[in-house]
């Protein structure tokens, strides 16, 4: 069975944004939807004209660059055993890096390079007057992914995410959340990427060890996206991306779904982990129906029988009371 594409559609604004994309709770493909931007348009004249504009606006900040050597088909991945990475990390202005993406150009087997999550604040300041994010809240930082032809494994993100095709095409693989039990995560708390990222070789499936990813293909979503094209992934989907061409450029988004910036949900996950993963079964059953009550469950059920100035850590969570909620918990992580 071959995967769905997502959805194609072109958005006016913001508030339509809103309404069309980030309502339906689905990935989709916004075309064009920052084709007018002076960077898009230098990079269908030619990867030196982006360069060169890049330069212009390079503040000289070190980013976050990895190579992967040749032969590794430009895959962000462990190394063979599972305990370290098999790329290199350095710390290089962006100037640096498209100096070695044009050379790499002519290459037929090159080092695969990527700057990834770059705050563009910092490195390419100059850039925020001149491409301005017409979808999104005033204050929603971009993010720079520069590079050449590499391969990110499937991960997911805690908040919703708006990623922006600049130059080079790019090839995303969609999973819905559910699909985690067919995508054989790697370890928790130690992945090349900042969430934890499928094992799963997408060019070449080891169909004897993970027999189960045919049921997460069959689940998937495709979107290519073409220079000036964005998509649209909500929250905890898993996505594979990958780098078509000899010089790729990329600016994302993130944002919190609601609320006050509660921190990583992630943190919790690995907490929960810590603390109910060695419980006896009937003890973890238990914890899950609290959890289902306070936490996944209707909040009317948990709350409604109690006095609205009554209702502590269930009140809606204002700024105000995150601040509190986080240092009790700090004091009782402390404590522990």
């Amino acid at each position: 069975m071959s995967p769905a594409t997502v959805p194609r559609l072109r958005v006016a604004d913001a508030e339509a944004f809103a309404r069309q994309v980030v309502a339906t709770h689905r990935p989709a493909v916004i075309e064009a939807a920052v084709a007018h931007w002076p960077a898009v348009d230098a990079g269908r004249r030619s990867a030196q004209a982006l360069a060169q504009l890049l330069a212009r606006l390079d503040s000289g900040a070190p980013v976050d660059a990895v190579m992967v050597p040749p032969g590794r088909g430009g895959r962000i991945f462990y190394d063979d055993t599972l305990a370290g990475f098999n790329f290199l990390r350095r710390q290089l202005p962006v100037s640096a890096v498209l100096e070695q993406l044009l050379r790499y150009s002519h290459f037929d087997d090159p080092p695969a390079v990527a700057v990834q999550s770059a705050l563009i604040a910092d490195c390419l300041p100059g850039w925020l007057a001149l491409h301005p994010q017409l979808l999104l809240p005033e204050g929603v930082a971009p993010r720079l992914w520069l590079g050449n032809r590499i391969v990110t494994p499937a991960h997911f993100d805690e908040s919703r995410n708006l990623a922006c095709v600049v130059a080079g095409r790019r090839r995303f693989t969609l999973f819905p959340p559910e699909c985690i039990v067919d995508l054989y995560v790697g370890p928790l708390g130690h992945a090349p990427t900042g969430t934890p990222i499928s094992l799963v070789d997408f060019a070449q499936v080891d169909a004897q060890r993970f027999p189960r990813f045919a049921n997460a293909l069959a689940q998937a979503w495709v979107a290519d996206l073409a220079p000036g094209d964005a998509l649209y992934i909500p929250p905890l989907w898993w996505h594979h991306v990958q780098s078509l061409d000899r010089f790729n450029l990329m600016v994302n988004y993130w944002w919190p779904a609601a609320g006050p910036e509660p921190g990583s949900a992630l943190d919790a996950l690995l907490h929960a982990v810590l603390a109910l993963r060695p419980l006896p079964d009937e003890q973890r059953r238990a914890w899950a129906a609290l959890f289902e009550h306070y936490v996944f469950g209707p909040a009317e059920a948990a709350t409604a029988h109690l006095p609205a100035d009554r209702r502590a850590f269930l009140a809606d969570l204002d700024p105000a009371l995150a601040r509190q909620l986080r240092a009790f918990l700090r004091s009782k992580l402390d404590a522990g």
